[in-house]
């Protein structure tokens, strides 16, 4: 009965990590509100959101994998969240020619893959380094 106790614990750490990390992520984008965008049939940022949780959730699969307890996977998690958001700024920074946020609010789908990318990418670099 404990791995299904276990699982049921990481699945609503997951779910609750994913959360936090989304409001993080509303918070630092002033231009538009993510949900809203979404609502009205914003893929750019449909897709950049995408990318967040699926990033989250390949570092929380990694934190899981390798961590001992619950509490050491959250604070991956959490780590993991603080480093996508770090990877937002730099991916923001580096495209002078353009505001990713501006572009993304544009629907500018070719943006939001590229988001989606880097979210996805670097979860796999970030989560790869937990050991």
């Amino acid at each position: 009965m404990e791995p299904f106790i276990s699982t049921f614990i990481y699945f609503i750490a997951a779910i609750i990590i994913v959360i936090i990390g989304l409001v993080i992520f509303e918070w630092l984008t002033t231009k538009y509100k993510d949900w809203e965008q979404v609502r009205d049939g914003n893929q750019a940022i449909a897709l950049s959101i995408a990318g967040k949780i699926i990033g989250i959730c390949i570092i929380l699969a990694f934190a899981i994998y390798h961590s001992i307890d619950v509490v050491e996977t959250l604070i991956w998690g959490a780590y993991g969240v603080v480093l996508q958001l770090i990877a937002y700024l730099i991916f923001e920074g580096i495209t002078r020619k353009f505001s990713v946020e501006d572009q993304l609010k544009a629907n500018n789908v070719a943006v939001g893959i590229i988001s989606f990318a880097v979210s996805v990418g670097l979860a796999f670099v970030i989560g790869s380094s937990i050991t």
